[in-house]
């Protein structure tokens, strides 16, 4: 089972994505802002993160590239109600990208698709 991390900070939001995910056979892990979603990463391990870009008084950017730079080996899905943001240099860092929708059948295809891609890099080692 793959262990999710999902970072958003709206409650319904992460309600919403922990449900939804928890059904496809996630383990998933929740957190409202950087800060609590990197207590999270010390606690524990975590196949990919779900991240919102526009955080309460942060930015799911900076979040993402310390992410880049401490755990390089765990994919990234940046999910944003805006989809200006994909023309955004620093979110070319992530390794996928969905404009946040009521439907979640585009995130749960990108989940699918980043973690299969990870787990076929750790296959062949390259």
């Amino acid at each position: 089972m793959s262990r999710l991390l999902v970072v958003d900070d709206e409650a319904n939001i992460r309600l919403l994505y922990a449900e939804e995910l928890k059904d496809e056979g996630y383990e998933v892990v929740t957190a409202a802002s950087s800060s609590e979603a990197v207590e999270k990463l010390h606690e524990g391990s975590f196949d990919l993160a779900v991240l919102d870009i526009k955080l309460k008084n942060e930015s799911g950017i900076d979040l993402l590239q310390k992410l880049v730079k401490e755990r390089h080996d765990m994919p990234v899905i940046l999910c944003s109600a805006f989809s200006c943001y994909k023309d955004d240099f620093s979110a070319w860092l992530a390794d996928g990208y969905v404009v946040k929708s009521g439907d979640l059948t585009e995130l749960k295809q990108e989940i699918a698709r980043v973690l299969a891609k990870k787990a076929q890099k750790a296959k062949t080692g390259v």
